[in-house]
């Protein structure tokens, strides 16, 4: 039983000690924050664990980053939120009355940033920070944004809500990323949305998957389909058909999942850039791995040559989506018996988990049963 909340995360994710020490230090150095020495933490670093001392700031959102948890998930107090009575809501008000349209447009450049360094990154340097923004969002919204601007700004919450939950998916901060994701959903409401909230509910769908609710999920994604019918463009109709043909997959259904990606095939436009879809790339490679993804699921030799064939054509900057397809090839090898090339794989999709800090792609690779 770990004694502290700090210390469960770290055993759940199955980190030791030296490597939180290590990861602490480096983000505080790209953070620009100075911090004690590693043997200084190393002292610290058990008295925080065994509840011996509290963590103090700037540790505590350091642990936010390297572990992508909140306060109340690793234990810390929660953020002060008293509103200082009548004269703190009344400026709470006067602020959210000069919400404008440059306010909404400079919360968009702030997400369009953070996906961009998600992609390449992972979610280690943004995913505080949209947790910090989409605080300031729902505030906002609270204290009485007009309307026009309210849907808005919910909007830009439902995508910020939705990249926050897959970000904390990815960190396997399950619980959190569920939450995110019914945030989204709830400011896709909001917005009078049915094409954001089409896409944060198939996207929560895949929480599913790793809980192993599969059928749950099918369901669901479904459900999403149901949503975007006839409103959404072809772009989110055939990332959706993707989506639910991966969850089929992994309920076994070959052929209907077979059949959602002829049909996301089907459905993508010969122009596959939406500017007012920028969380979606289906383009090109992106739903061919997808639908290798798929195959690896459903166990099929042919999604060796599918991912073999796609990854070299994956741009650069989408680093986690080359770990996941390295994953997926290290699984497909291990199927077909190929004990060193799925060992190279795994190795590959390894390095490259550890450097954004995929702890969902890392727990993977743990699981993997390589050919005797």
């Amino acid at each position: 039983m770990p004694a502290t909340r700090l210390q469960g995360v770290r055993k759940q994710l199955g980190y030791k000690a030296e490597d939180v020490i290590r990861l602490v230090i480096q983000r505080a150095a790209a953070r620009g924050i100075p911090v004690m020495s590693a043997t200084s933490l190393k002292t610290k670093l058990s008295r925080w664990e065994n509840g011996h001392e509290q963590v103090s700031e700037p540790y505590q959102r350091l642990f936010r980053d390297i572990y992508g948890r909140t306060n109340e998930e690793l234990g810390f107090p929660p953020e002060d939120t008293d509103d200082g009575g009548a004269a703190e809501l009344r400026a709470r008000l006067a602020v959210a009355r000069s919400v404008d349209a440059e306010t909404v447009e400079v919360f968009r450049r702030q997400l369009d940033q953070a996906r961009h360094v998600d992609r390449q990154f992972g979610g280690v340097t943004v995913l505080d920070q949209l947790r910090a923004n989409i605080e300031q969002v729902t505030r906002l919204l609270a204290f009485g944004v007009g309307r026009g601007r309210r849907e808005a700004l919910a909007g830009v919450l439902t995508e910020a809500a939705a990249l926050a939950g897959w970000e904390a998916l990815d960190r396997n901060a399950i619980r959190q990323a569920w939450e995110h994701h019914e945030t989204a959903k709830a400011a896709a409401r909001e917005a009078g949305s049915p094409i954001l909230l089409a896409h944060a509910t198939a996207q929560q769908a895949f929480i599913l998957l790793d809980l192993g609710e599969t059928a749950a999920a099918v369901e669901q994604m479904a459900e999403a389909r149901r949503i975007a019918d006839t409103v959404a463009p072809g772009l989110l109709r055939a990332w959706l058909a993707a989506a639910h043909g991966e969850g089929l997959a992994a309920a076994g259904r070959r052929d209907d999942a077979l059949r959602a990606f002829d049909a996301a095939r089907a459905l993508l436009p010969d122009d596959p850039v939406d500017p007012a879809l920028p969380y979606l790339f289906l383009g090109g490679v992106h739903l061919d791995r997808w639908r290798g993804a798929a195959l690896c699921r459903l166990g099929e030799a042919e999604a060796i040559d599918q991912l073999t064939a796609a990854l070299p054509r994956l741009p650069a900057t989408f680093v986690r989506a080359r770990t996941g397809m390295l994953a997926d090839l290290a699984y497909a090898f291990a199927a077909a018996g190929d004990r060193d090339a799925a060992l190279t794989h795994a190795r590959q999709a390894r390095r490259l988990a550890v450097q954004i800090r995929s702890d969902r792609q890392l727990a993977r690779l743990s699981a993997l049963v390589l050919p005797t």
